[in-house]
């Protein structure tokens, strides 16, 4: 059994629906669990892939975690395929994504904002939300591209979120 998750991408900032895409298959039984996570609350099911006499297939589904209690704005995607034998999950792949609603209320989308020479993630947090003070929504939405908050540079692609 082999999964290939194509959506989302690792550190991806995700809304409460989650978009889950990719290609997965390789034995009769192609029935797949998932389960989205951060440590204080979850949201499983299952999904089917393959064409079930062992070939793969693409899939595609959504998750609607609007219902969960996450308290962290990091969660984990995962898929995996269950033994029959003990239940163990087995090709587990597990995708970190950042949770937008845990980082701006109402969270709906994010702009790109690339950085210029001179400028300072106070300047970027007040121009976007008008204020300096909210720079840690621009840290949060971004730790590939910011893992030192003292520290960007001219060219940066800046995941700016968006709320209601």
């Amino acid at each position: 059994m082999t999964i290939y998750l194509e959506q989302p991408a690792p550190y991806d900032l995700v809304g409460t629906v989650i978009q889950v895409a990719g290609v997965a298959g390789g034995a009769f039984e192609a029935n797949f669990g998932y389960r989205v996570h951060e440590g204080h609350d979850e949201v499983t099911g299952s999904f089917m892939a393959g064409d079930g006499i062992g070939g793969h297939s693409q899939f595609q589904f959504t998750v609607d975690v609007a219902g969960a209690a996450f308290k962290l704005d990091r969660l984990f995607v995962d898929l995996f395929h269950t033994s029959p034998k003990d239940g163990t999950e087995l090709d587990k792949v597990v995708v970190p994504v950042v949770f937008g609603p845990r980082i701006v209320p109402g969270y709906q989308n994010y702009l790109e904002h690339i950085v210029v020479a001179g400028e300072t993630l106070w300047g970027i947090a007040a121009k976007y939300y008008g204020s300096g003070n909210l720079y840690h929504r621009l840290v949060a939405a971004n730790p590939v591209t910011i893992p030192n908050p003292n520290v960007i540079h001219p060219g940066d692609l800046i995941r700016v979120p968006q709320g209601t």
